[in-house]
């Protein structure tokens, strides 16, 4: 694999649990491969107060308590704390970032390194302006060579709306240029939702069957057991819709709708990406209704533990309209994907912890044998992303003996069943990626604002009539079902409390 040039990498909000649980165990665990390029140091600022040391303290724990952290010994995680350096930073007053300025070209000084710098934004969404324009002020936001360069990454969410992430790319357009603006989404970074691109592309077993002569629909879903927990303010002007189907779900879609690229290289995949998005077909108000749903967990004693809903969670309004669930149903108005639906469904609390995508082929037009499956979902390809990555083929097969009965069977494969090769953390990917300047998993400006361009009336909609269509469900029940969208009825979810008890081994 190509090593990156020598760089710094500057991680903003610092302190905070991303870096802690995410960042540093993954610039760790690119260190331990030898993926880090040859010269290179982190530098972590937040407003805490920190020395170089009490910080190295604070990360050696964050290692440690990664999954893979313990079967690593301390002389290497102290050969990789030499690398990580902090500053006492306040984003909102821009003198400091002359001190800022000061240690970063100390550090490019000790390196050896040409002025290439990438920022990292591990910071609350309010910001993301701040920063970036701060940054501006100061002079960081542009190389002092002509062989340096500068980069930034932004954590979702990406704005609240169309509006908000329109000024938001302007602002950071007017900062950096766009291909050094690498809008991050962890999902992008896992293996499996990679593999859609080499399973499509490379195996013409596939490649033929996919498209609305032979696919039923396919189905993206992103599950979890947890509630809001501590995130109250943030899910409050989120919700369910804005956190996962905006960013996630459309970005694992596009992978699965878009079409082959002239070349494997960014701008062409992200050409088609673009293109998915911009043929979703809009809604009308009327259209909303019949299309979408959305609900919001309550409280349940199970087994004599009560678990509470989401408007008895911390710092969320009593009367709260925010919903935690939502199921989806759109269509891509174009030549490949004509009358296929597309089924999203996302939630929390919910029975199961579960991400994954499915390709529902369509059924033989006639029944021939006993047993043979008939209606939806006979042959499906799924593509599980969490927890247990793994991709499945089912399809009928005959039974053993007499008679030609037939039993639905799988064929599976899991990455875990790969002892020999290293399953690379989303964020190692993405940082990586970063750092040799590959944008492919990264999101584009003009792809998210197609992308907000058919949200944004949804959102308008439910603002106008809060409660209308706003269903509910038990905590770690199912549900509302999905399927409901793809049929006529109108069911609604089951009201019955159950308990599985592993959801709270979490």
């Amino acid at each position: 694999m190509k090593k990156a040039d020598n760089q710094l990498l500057v991680i903003f909000g610092a302190s905070g649990d991303l870096t802690r649980r995410k960042l540093m165990p993954s610039l760790f665990e690119l260190y331990v491969r030898g993926l880090l390029p040859k010269r290179f140091a982190i530098l972590g600022a937040s407003r805490s107060e920190y020395t170089d040391d009490t910080f190295r303290q604070q990360q050696r724990e964050g290692i440690r308590r990664s999954a893979k952290g313990a079967s690593y010994d301390d002389g290497q995680i102290d050969e990789f704390l030499r690398m990580i350096h902090y500053v006492s930073f306040e984003p909102t007053e821009y003198a400091t970032y002359g001190n800022l300025k000061n240690r970063i070209g100390e550090l490019l000084e000790t390196l050896g390194s040409p002025d290439r710098v990438v920022y990292y934004l591990a910071t609350p969404p309010v910001l993301y302006e701040t920063i970036p324009a701060g940054l501006k002020e100061a002079g960081l936001n542009v190389a002092a060579t002509k062989k340096g360069w500068r980069r930034i990454v932004v954590e979702k969410p990406f704005g609240t709306d169309l509006e908000s992430a329109r000024r938001l790319s302007e602002l950071l357009r007017g900062v950096f240029e766009e291909n050094g603006i690498y809008r991050i989404d962890h999902y992008l970074g896992k293996e499996t939702v990679q593999n859609i691109l080499v399973l499509r592309f490379s195996n013409g077993i596939f490649e033929p069957l996919w498209n609305r002569n032979y696919i039923d629909y396919v189905e993206i879903s992103a599950t979890e057991t947890l509630g809001v927990e501590n995130r109250g303010p943030y899910y409050e002007s989120a919700g369910a819709l804005r956190d996962m189907i905006q960013n996630h779900l459309l970005q694992l879609m596009a992978f699965v709708a878009m079409e082959p690229p002239a070349v494997f290289e960014p701008e062409p995949i992200r050409n088609e990406i673009v293109k998915v998005f911009r043929a979703i077909r809009r809604y009308t108000p009327a259209e909303i209704g019949r299309n979408v749903l959305r609900a919001q967990y309550t409280g349940c004693e199970i087994d004599g533990q009560y678990v509470p809903g989401y408007r008895e969670e911390k710092n969320v309004a009593p009367d709260s309209t925010t919903e935690t669930f939502v199921a989806m149903k759109l269509f891509i108005d174009n030549w490949r994907w004509g009358g296929v639906p597309f089924l999203f469904h996302t939630g929390k609390r919910l029975s199961k912890k579960q991400s994954e995508v499915v390709i529902h082929f369509k059924s033989t037009p006639t029944q021939l044998f006993s047993g043979q499956c008939s209606g939806r979902s006979c042959n499906k390809l799924t593509l599980r992303i969490q927890p247990d990555e793994s991709i499945s083929l089912k399809f009928g097969l005959k039974m053993p003996g007499a008679g030609l009965s037939v039993r639905q069977v799988s064929m599976d494969f899991r990455y875990d069943s790969l002892s020999s090769d290293y399953l690379p953390d989303a964020y190692e990917r993405l940082l990586l990626d970063v750092m040799l300047g590959d944008s492919t998993l990264y999101a584009r400006r003009d792809s998210l604002e197609a992308s907000w361009q058919f949200i944004d009336p949804i959102l308008r909609a439910w603002k106008q009539n809060p409660q209308r269509g706003l269903l509910t469900y038990p905590v770690l029940t199912e549900g509302p079902d999905p399927q409901q969208l793809l049929e006529d009825g109108n069911d609604r979810p089951d009201e019955n409390c159950t308990l599985d008890e592993s959801i709270f081994q979490e």
